[in-house]
């Protein structure tokens, strides 16, 4: 399962942790992805949005 919004395609990225004494470690940032159903063309479907996707109203939500 990859960790990618299916409408704008924001998805983990990576970088570092820099402590106090800057000793640096590696790390990720994953993205708020919910899964919503939504109607596409006439179909149902799950998609996996971010939360900023879902707030602009960028698809509608399938109650």
């Amino acid at each position: 399962m990859s960790r990618t919004c299916d409408i704008c395609g924001k998805h983990t990225i990576t970088g570092n942790k820099v402590s106090h004494a800057k000793n640096r470690t590696r790390r990720t940032w994953k993205p708020n992805l919910v899964k919503v159903k939504t109607e596409i063309g006439g179909t149902t479907l799950t998609v996996k949005v971010c939360a900023r996707c879902l707030r602009s109203d960028y698809i509608t939500k399938k109650v």
